[in-house]
């Protein structure tokens, strides 16, 4: 069992903010007093060097109680709340971190964002570069526009695609429950608590209870789901108690979890999935100066390739040979074959002018290269 708080290490720490806990239910006012605490433990996490990025429910919430929607709300009653309340939530969220000095970033996602690749790696570099700039994203799910098909339906799984998408190394799920038990503890006594998580297991699950019960509809299930995609990215998972004031110092200070803590850590997940789950579509041929670079660590850089092999897309895998044709590794490719071709052998710093935009210096950022051996 762990002694210390898994977030004071965590490099990139993502935090889950539920409806319930942002938005009053009887007036459907946001709750400044907590909202200020949070956006407090917020700037206090900046300040010691760690990015943080937000995944926030509430716009439904909200937006409703101003267009004067009684629920149940049919889906483009949803979208139009949805389209009112944001715009509240993101000047909410504004407003507390500008307190502190720190920019905030509204990024709307759907389902369909982080499946297509094309799509997910838009908004992978949209938020790494956000929280390069030193910004912190506000992330909920795209109401205003999506449907029933292409809705994740819980910001509990969004939370844990945006993990998964941004190599994060721990998650917050703040909830209405202290963690996990083995049965719903509201109604059972003799529940039993558990601290930490290794696997999802069948038993595992079935302490969620069943999707219609009061623990199941309470979210325990998608709680589940998100810790099974953040175990398999490498990211830590908490479920914990929201309610109070500073929640993140709270959680921190010792107030009682439930951790999933996995084997490796998010880049150890990303090049497992690299290596082992991506069949490679082409090839990139780079020089002996280039292969020294890669094998010290270093990302590949377009000034070190010496040939383009096959057609592929931004995003897919490829090797990486060096130049006696050997295979070196393989990785991302952060171009398509066609542009990969018309920057190899050029600087960085000439990208921008070939192509007339940039995704970045880096043919392959090393994050997302696995050498052999």
């Amino acid at each position: 069992m762990t002694t210390t708080s898994p977030i004071a290490d965590a490099k990139r720490l993502i935090v889950k903010v539920g409806s319930s806990l942002l938005v009053d239910e009887a007036t459907g006012h946001i709750r400044r007093e907590w909202l200020e605490s949070l956006c407090a433990d917020v700037a206090r996490c900046r300040a010691r060097g760690q990015e943080v990025v937000l995944v926030s429910s509430g716009a439904v919430a909200v937006g409703r109680r101003h267009l004067g929607l009684t629920p149940p709300l049919t889906l483009d009653q949803k979208q139009a709340a949805a389209a009112t309340g944001q715009i509240q939530l993101a000047h909410a969220y504004q407003e507390a971190l500008a307190r502190h000095g720190i920019t905030c970033a509204q990024v709307l996602l759907t389902l369909f964002d982080s499946d297509d690749r094309r799509r997910y790696l838009n908004a992978r570099q949209t938020l790494e570069t956000l929280l390069r700039l030193g910004a912190v994203p506000v992330i909920n799910e795209n109401d205003t526009v999506a449907t029933t098909e292409i809705r994740f339906g819980d910001n509990d799984r969004l939370a844990a695609r945006v993990a998964q998408m941004i190599s994060a190394d721990a998650l917050v799920l703040f909830s209405d429950i202290d963690g996990l038990y083995s049965a719903d503890p509201r109604h059972n006594p003799t529940a039993r608590y558990l601290p930490e998580v290794h696997e999802i297991t069948p038993e595992i699950e079935a302490m969620a209870g069943d999707p219609g019960t009061g623990y199941g509809s309470g979210g325990m299930v998608t709680k589940l789901a998100a810790a099974r995609i953040c175990l398999s990215a490498g990211c830590r998972m908490a479920i914990c108690k929201g309610e109070p004031l500073f929640p993140l110092t709270a959680l921190e200070s010792g107030a009682r979890a439930t951790w999933f803590l996995p084997e490796g850590g998010p880049r150890t997940a990303r090049k497992q999935w690299i290596y082992g789950a991506m069949k490679p579509v082409g090839g990139i041929v780079v020089d002996a100066g280039a292969a020294r670079a890669l094998a010290k660590g270093g990302s590949l850089l377009p000034a070190g390739v010496t040939a383009v092999e096959g057609e592929f897309e931004r995003g897919d895998c490829v090797l990486v040979r060096g130049p006696d044709g050997r295979v070196l590794g393989r990785g991302l490719a952060a171009y398509d074959f066609s542009d990969a071709r018309r920057i190899m052998g050029h600087r960085s710093a000439d990208i921008a002018q070939l192509l007339g935009d940039s995704r970045g210096d880096e043919l392959i950022h090393r994050d997302d290269l696995v050498m052999e051996g």
